[in-house]
């Protein structure tokens, strides 16, 4: 994806969800958009809970309304933040998306005043994928 209006409608998606983050522990919101292959954008945010290992990551978030609106393919995603430095995906986000994006899938994770542009593969060099058979 090299077009900035396609990036575009990624980012005022991201930032829209940032918006709506439920973070009263961290203060730390964060909105992804991915785009699916067939054009559509899917947005989310990250739900914080008081048993941090159920908190939901902005990306999964994405993944999961992604697949419910049947799209298994992300060609593209944002992951925007209200920080000094861009936020990459967690482990587990990085990882979630290894199963449903090619390795050269580009993430691009900015904030109101930088951006930093990586592929997948260049996040997560090494994923675990099985497939079944």
């Amino acid at each position: 994806m090299t077009e900035s209006s396609s990036w575009e409608e990624l980012i005022e998606a991201a930032k829209q969800a940032s918006q709506r983050a439920y973070a009263p522990y961290s203060k730390f919101q964060v909105g992804a958009a991915l785009r699916g292959r067939g054009g559509s954008i899917y947005a989310g945010c990250n739900v914080e809970n008081a048993s941090f290992g159920a908190t939901l990551c902005a990306e999964r978030g994405a993944i999961a309304r992604m697949v419910c609106d049947g799209e298994t393919e992300v060609v593209a995603t944002v992951v925007y933040v209200v920080a000094d430095d861009p936020a990459l995906p967690c482990g587990i986000c990085r990882q979630s998306l290894a199963e449903l994006a090619d390795p050269q899938m580009r993430i691009l994770s900015l904030t109101p005043t930088q951006s930093r542009e990586l592929s997948l593969g260049e996040l997560l060099p090494y994923p675990f994928l099985f497939k079944p058979p």
